[in-house]
């Protein structure tokens, strides 16, 4: 190894969902909505003058962070946007988990905490979940330098509800305790997202005020479908949000470009296409649950926008590789004691017939 190698910041990296380039493609591997952004998301950004981009970015986002406060409810100093909530939570771990000590997670979750832990020399212990999937809040109770989860989880898909939420924050009093709340939109039965709270009853936006140390991130990726356009968010106490943007200033002022405030304003601008879309999916979410019971597949009961299926006559990997050469995609993760199984990610009702009908084929 050539000596300069020995000062290089070796790390095993994230591995994201392929994004492949194949025609007529069922896509269900990477919880992407399955529906375009609100209309009110194109014409803003093709109203947008030109200029805007020839000029620096506003630094602070102001727009886009009143649009975010008035969704949440809190005031713009508790607000920090971010690109895409990936950029949220990297930045967050830098700024809150510097205390030596290991911070907690569970063992079965969003594999980029383990990377970005190990990236920002963060020591780590992953507390394994129980036999259903679900966190056992009394491993979250020792001595640690920070804890993060996510709710509703992934890749199981199951909700912590907001009392045992609670739990976990009153024994962690002394640390930052991170809610990742990418699917909490998803969260709810579809006729409350149809009629629509802003805050979905579970969602720990409920307890910021209760908690100084508390750290609700979100993203408008899934339920706002702008996961190509990358905007993130965190909301927190006005300590914890001044925290996080000094290290953004130390590190770039312009973390989120024009094109992207301009599309999160308009986004947040249409909450009746938000609340169509969500509660469609959740109806769709619902029903395919059912025909997936009845063809014998075994599944956590998912609060998100994706189903992690298994079957006891199917091999996973073998099933995952059937469905890709039918041209369906799913997310599929070699890791212990979830290699049998599928996430799967809830697209159009037309999409997931055609799932349904080849499963039943394969089956047949």
């Amino acid at each position: 190894m050539p000596g300069w190698e020995n000062n290089v910041r070796k790390v095993v990296p994230y591995t994201p969902g392929e994004q492949p380039k194949i025609r007529d493609l069922i896509k269900l591997n990477t919880n992407e909505n399955p529906y375009p952004p609100s209309p009110h998301v194109l014409e803003a950004l093709r109203a947008m003058d030109a200029d805007a981009l020839r000029r620096y970015p506003d630094p602070a986002a102001e727009a886009l962070t009143e649009a975010i406060a008035e969704h949440c409810k809190v005031p713009v100093s508790c607000v920090f946007p971010g690109v895409g909530s990936d950029d949220v939570l990297a930045m967050s771990f830098l700024t809150f988990f510097a205390s030596g000590r290991e911070i907690l997670f569970p063992d079965i979750t969003y594999s980029f905490y383990d990377v970005w832990a190990d990236l920002f020399r963060i020591p780590w212990e992953a507390q394994p979940l129980d036999e259903n999937f679900e966190i056992r809040n009394r491993d979250y109770f020792k001595e640690n330098g920070g804890v993060i989860f996510a709710n509703p989880n992934a890749p199981t898909g199951v909700l912590k509800r907001l009392d045992s939420v609670r739990e976990i924050l009153e024994h962690n009093r002394n640390v930052v305790v991170i809610v990742d709340e990418a699917y909490i939109d998803f969260a709810r039965t579809a006729e409350e997202a149809a009629v629509g709270s802003d805050t979905p009853a579970d969602s720990a936006l409920n307890l910021i005020g209760d908690y100084e140390n508390l750290l609700v991130v979100r993203t408008l990726s899934k339920s706002r479908s702008l996961a190509g356009i990358r905007i993130g968010y965190a909301v927190g106490s006005e300590k914890l949000i001044r925290y996080l943007n000094d290290v953004k200033y130390s590190i770039n002022s312009y973390t989120m470009n024009q094109a992207a405030i301009t599309a999160g304003c308009a986004a947040f601008q249409d909450e009746a296409y938000f609340r169509r879309c969500t509660s469609g999916i959740i109806r769709t979410r619902e029903r395919v649950k059912k025909e997936l019971s009845a063809l014998g597949f075994l599944f956590p009961d998912s609060a998100a926008n994706f189903l992690f299926i298994t079957h006891p006559k199917l091999n996973a990997r073998d099933l995952f590789c059937s469905l890709r050469q039918a041209k369906i995609l799913v997310r599929y993760f070699d890791r212990p004691r979830i290699d049998n199984y599928l996430r799967v990610t809830i697209g159009t009702d037309e999409q997931m017939d055609a799932l349904i009908r080849f499963l039943r084929t394969v089956l047949n």
